[in-house]
């Protein structure tokens, strides 16, 4: 009798409880649509320009942390344009969103747009935090979800939890203690930064790209890629897929690490580029024989798909395209001319190392039977090379004849089955 009359109290408490404990969840929901809008702030698309790879590139030499000192105290001006772009291709690749950068008078503002998750219909979280320049470091003076405002010392506390629990808290450490002053040049179009030299920057700039199981994995590859090529004999002729099929798909269950690391190895190889350059640790590894891998019997073929592939995994398909694009411009002002057979290439690879990162089950399948180097790159027969910067302009200045030959390249690409 008396647990009979036990029994609904116990069932109302058990409710109670289950209603206290979807509480904090329910709220969360409930603000994040108060906060959400109908419409993202910030709407573009992922690509990246081979200006922006040009400044990047200017950037990193005149900055080269080889030649740097401990202590030594350079200024740089970086266009906007960059930032802007850096911002929205983390965006991208990190968040799933957009995101833009944009100057005033002394003040900078970067805008995000990310699709709110876990709500109906079309929804986004529409972020802003303005900047204002300082000695060190700026600091947020305003800051928004939305419609609803956000403390400047409640956004930027939620910067620092997000880094600190990113696990980056001691790199931002030491990234803020470098930075001396950041001025913006809104005249210039242009962020003016000053900063010490920490040696410390590199290494941590290091952990933050590769992880000890990328690091694990890259000398696998290496000591794979060395096993392999050790068959041939010096400088002989050997197709791409003869290596590529053995060193990415040992196993159906490879991790996206492994694979990645494998396609780094690789490009890094095709370069012509020690790994130790990058990565300190690989002065001890196996060093791979030097042998001639072509693709369709061109080896700046096997070059650039191996490196496009390499950089389509780590840093996505616009980096890639736009460094692609990039290197045929500067190779016309002086190098081997512009190519689009260059750029057919360039694109499979991109296609490749897409792959590698979204569908490795089929391109595993792929790789375990028997490809030849006509499944990775169709014919480039017709395909205009060797063009000088004023045959490139007098010929292709015109976007829709431009446009008409990088059609061409897709549709051989999609008359491929591996990349339908």
């Amino acid at each position: 009798m008396t647990s009979l009359l036990r029994s609904p109290a116990i069932s109302l408490m058990r409710r109670r409880c289950w209603m206290l404990a979807l509480l904090p969840l329910l709220i969360a929901l409930i603000f994040l649509f108060a906060a959400s809008d109908p419409a993202p702030m910030v709407s573009r698309d992922e690509t990246i320009s081979p200006t922006s790879i040009a400044e990047a590139r200017r950037l990193l030499v005149s900055n080269d942390p080889r030649r740097l000192r401990r202590g030594d105290e350079r200024t740089v001006v970086i266009p906007s344009a960059l930032i802007d772009t850096a911002i929205n291709h983390f965006a991208s690749r990190s968040l799933g969103g957009r995101g833009t950068f944009v100057l005033s008078d002394d003040t900078a503002e970067i805008q995000l747009t990310i699709r709110a998750p876990g709500i109906p219909g079309p929804r986004y979280c529409n972020l802003r935090a303005v900047f204002q320049e300082a000695e060190g470091e700026p600091h947020i003076v305003a800051a928004s979800m939305g419609s609803l405002p956000i403390p400047s010392a409640l956004a930027e506390w939620l910067i620092a939890s997000a880094i600190s629990i990113a696990g980056f808290s001691e790199e931002w450490k030491i990234a803020r203690q470098a930075i001396r002053r950041l001025a913006f040049e809104p005249a210039r179009d242009s962020v003016e930064l000053t900063y010490v030299w920490e040696p410390h920057l590199l290494d941590r700039a290091r952990s933050m790209a590769f992880t000890p199981q990328d690091l694990v994995h890259m000398h696998a590859a290496q000591k794979a890629l060395a096993g392999l090529l050790d068959h041939y004999a010096a400088r002989a002729r050997v197709p791409l897929s003869q290596i590529l099929a053995p060193l990415l798909a040992p196993a159906s269950d490879q991790t996206l690490s492994a694979n990645r690391a494998a396609l780094l190895v690789l490009a890094s190889y095709l370069a012509e580029k020690n790994l130790a350059m990058l990565l300190p640790e690989a002065k001890g590894w196996p060093r791979a024989r030097r042998v001639k891998l072509t693709l369709l019997g061109r080896e700046d073929s096997a070059q650039h798909f191996g490196i496009s592939a390499a950089l389509a995994a780590w840093a996505g398909e616009p980096a890639a395209n736009a460094i692609g694009v990039y290197k045929e411009i500067d190779d016309s002002r002086g190098g081997s001319g512009f190519s689009f057979a260059d750029l057919a290439a360039d694109r499979a690879g991109t296609r490749f190392g897409e792959l590698v990162v979204d569908d490795y089950p089929r391109l595993y399948k792929v790789l375990r039977g028997s490809v030849t180097d006509a499944d990775l790159l169709p014919s480039l027969a017709g395909l205009p090379e060797y063009l000088s910067e004023a045959e490139f302009k007098r010929r292709f200045s015109d976007l829709n004849i431009y446009a008409q030959q990088t059609d061409e390249i897709e549709r051989r690409l999609a008359m491929l089955p591996l990349y339908r």
